[in-house]
């Protein structure tokens, strides 16, 4: 396991896109299988947004270019070693003329690591309806987490500064080292790609790989608005998490080299358990994606 980062201190989209850079790989189980590698965070185990995005990138690898991924539900059965390759497994469960249905399962180390399905649907043209995205501060007015972090020493605040592949910037406050904005259950995050992410071989592709960084990004904070209401940080002694399921429903394109507003929820937390709920909204109020997490909160309070 890599024990430095050596993209820490440059911030680029890099991580994310060698994350989802999937290798064909011969089939053992299914249909179809793809190698990815999960990338350094400065913990014991993997980031679970590797493997949503790289279980999304190998589902969507493995449908016709005229549907596109509309939702997906995922398992994390156990946790992820670092830089060992996961093998994802895909099974092509159904192709309908308007949807195609795929599951995937995940394996490291000879066990299941992830499972999950997808659903991918014919674009086709209807009724438009969606709640109003909520207003806060434009994200130039707002701190980013390097600038936050200036006089923050460590790995885990070098990794949080700039070796995400995504600028993210809080509302009202972010939960690096203190509860930044006071306990309350909602917060919001500005999320952006470091760099324009690289314009992909057809206009389904480069779709498909802004999907992808969606459900990379969406791990990350989606957790944060629980620890908010239970008055905890990210450095909070002998603070545990864990994601333990998730679902994302994708509503509309959108790109994730601009500007997007990540809405958060807390819904219930009890017994070690949380749910979490967020929204994605581009500049122009915009629904992109929705997001559903469970994910064990557990601390040495």
């Amino acid at each position: 396991m890599p024990s430095t980062n050596p993209d820490v201190k440059k911030p680029t989209p890099e991580i994310f896109l060698r994350a989802v850079d999937l290798t064909p790989a011969p089939a053992e189980v299914f249909d179809e299988a793809y190698e990815a590698t999960p990338q350094y965070v400065p913990w014991p185990k993997a980031y679970g947004g590797d493997m949503v995005a790289q279980s999304a990138a190998a589902m969507m690898r493995s449908v016709r270019g005229d549907r596109v991924l509309h939702s997906m539900h995922s398992y994390f059965m156990r946790p992820v070693d670092i830089g060992v390759p996961v093998r994802y497994e895909i099974e092509k469960l159904r192709d309908g003329r308007g949807y195609s249905t795929r599951s995937v399962r995940g394996f490291q180390n000879g066990k299941i690591v992830f499972t999950g399905m997808g659903s991918f649907q014919v674009p086709e043209e209807g009724t438009e309806y969606q709640p109003a995205a909520p207003s806060h501060l434009d994200p130039e007015e707002l701190r980013s987490a390097a600038e936050v972090l200036t006089d923050a020493d460590g790995a885990a605040a070098d990794y949080w500064a700039t070796g995400r592949s995504f600028d993210m910037r809080h509302v009202p406050g972010p939960v690096y080292v203190s509860v930044d904005g006071g306990v309350q259950a909602h917060q919001a995050v500005w999320v952006k790609a470091f760099a324009s992410l690289p314009a992909a071989a057809d206009e389904h592709a480069n779709a498909d790989l802004h999907r992808a960084a969606l459900a990379y990004v969406c791990d990350y904070t989606i957790l944060e608005s629980l620890l908010r209401v239970q008055n905890l940080h990210w450095s909070s002694p002998g603070l545990v998490t864990a994601s333990l399921d998730h679902s994302m429903w994708f509503h509309r394109f959108g790109r994730a080299d601009d500007w997007l507003l990540y809405a958060q929820e807390a819904v219930s937390a009890q017994r070690n358990r949380g749910l979490a709920l967020g929204r994605f909204f581009d500049r122009n109020g915009r629904l992109l994606a929705t997001v559903a997490q469970e994910g064990m909160i557990r601390s040495g309070s």
